[in-house]
Order: C-alpha cells, then sequence, then structure tokens
C-alpha cells in the first residue's frame, strides 16, 4: 500500500468517507488504521494526543513523510485521479486554503456533536497489513 489513512473510527463523518474512499479506490492506493488501534499507531509512533489533530496520513514507503488535519485531506484528494486538479485549484486560489483549514478544524473539534458517535469502532475491509515491529527484548 502506498499510503496508510488514519481515521476516527468511532466518527460517523470520518467512517462514511473511509466507506466512499474504500469503494473508489478498492484498496489500491490506501489502507485504513482507526485512531482507536493504538497497537498499530505505536509502530508508527503515533500517540492519543497525536490524533487530537485529525486524521493523519502516511506514505507506506517513507513513514517519515506525513500529513494531518486538512493538508492528509487535501493529498488524499491529490492522489485521486479525478481530483488533482482540484486540489491544485483550490490551493492556489487565495484564501480558500486558509478557510478551508479553518473548516476542518471545525469540522474535527464538533464532529461528534453535528454528526454523530458510532457505538463500535468501524474497521476497514482494507486494514492496514503493517509487519509488527520487534522490541528490543524479542531482538
Amino acid at each position: 500500500m502506498p499510503h496508510h489513512v488514519i481515521y476516527d473510527g468511532n466518527c460517523n463523518l470520518c467512517t462514511n468517507f473511509v466507506q466512499l474512499l474504500e469503494q473508489v479506490d478498492r484498496g489500491d492506493r490506501f489502507d485504513y488504521i482507526p485512531m482507536q488501534d493504538r497497537e498499530t499507531l505505536a509502530q508508527f509512533d503515533i500517540s492519543e494526543a497525536d490524533c487530537a489533530f485529525g486524521m493523519m496520513l502516511i506514505d507506506a514507503d517513507h513513514p517519515d513523510q506525513r500529513w494531518q488535519g486538512s493538508a492528509a485531506a487535501e493529498e488524499i484528494a491529490r492522489q485521486l485521479p479525478l481530483a488533482t486538479g482540484l486540489v491544485e485549484f483550490y490551493r492556489r486560489l487565495p484564501g480558500l486554503k486558509d478557510l478551508g483549514d479553518r473548516a476542518y478544524d471545525q469540522i474535527r473539534d464538533n464532529r461528534y456533536a453535528w454528526f454523530g458517535r458510532r457505538e463500535q469502532t468501524y474497521r476497514s475491509a482494507y486494514p492496514c497489513n503493517c509487519p509488527p515491529t520487534t522490541t528490543a527484548a524479542e531482538v
């Protein structure tokens, strides 16, 4: 997988977005890790506090290459063939990127109140098949 999408598996909006991506991408470009999967996130040195800043996207080939929040949403869209031009237009239109960043922050901070919270964490049909990391005791 070229990219790992980290999403809030308890958020209705987030899981609907992931389900839409699953239908469009079919696991070709993205796999998915819910923020509630602490064990897998630990492999990427991602904490619960890190997740508070919104969805994340990690380049699987270069895990140090990461995007978060509205930047992650933009990069996900940029990876989809039909959306690349729209993302470039959005980024270049004066003031629109700043407005999008602020809108993302508002949605992120109010997602449960506005869109509801799932009773069970959504697990994608295309989960991350990340190899487990070894600990010093195992080496």
